[in-house]
């Protein structure tokens, strides 16, 4: 585990981004509809381009968290796209919690958004080895 962990983690965060990522301007994301209900009040765009925009940012997440040299962009466009991917909960209860019980039952949409605190912590542990790289790998 000790070799492998922090390899697997790398490779695990960019196949998700990238993979989920992809979906968004392919228009084949379950992820779609939130989101643009989401961005619906950004004046910008309309909510295709941000769907389109957010998927790009997503396979740059995806593609940055592969090596340690590039971790530090990965974390820092993490932290800009999981401000938006928490807003849902606070803008959109009636969507991510069931009818009558905000704050404590969430939704399917819900438990989506709130698996992302896995996503965040597995990201500080690869900030971890930015300086300090990941121990030896020599089986001991």
């Amino acid at each position: 585990m000790r070799r492998w962990g922090v390899p697997a983690l790398r490779v695990s965060l960019a196949i998700i981004f990238v993979w989920f990522g992809i979906l968004k301007p392919l228009g084949l994301s379950p992820a779609g509809p939130l989101v643009k209900a989401t961005v619906a009040w950004i004046p910008f765009f309309d909510p295709d381009t941000w769907l389109a925009i957010i998927g790009w940012w997503e396979i740059a997440i995806g593609l940055t968290f592969l090596t340690r040299k590039t971790s530090r962009i990965a974390i820092g466009l993490l932290a800009m796209q999981m401000v938006g991917t928490f807003l849902p909960l606070a803008i959109l209860p009636d969507v991510t919690f069931q009818p009558g019980h905000v704050p404590y039952a969430p939704t399917i949409e819900g438990q989506y958004i709130i698996k992302n605190l896995l996503i965040i912590s597995a990201a500080m542990v690869l900030g971890g080895t930015v300086r300090h790289p990941a121990p030896a790998r020599d089986g001991s």
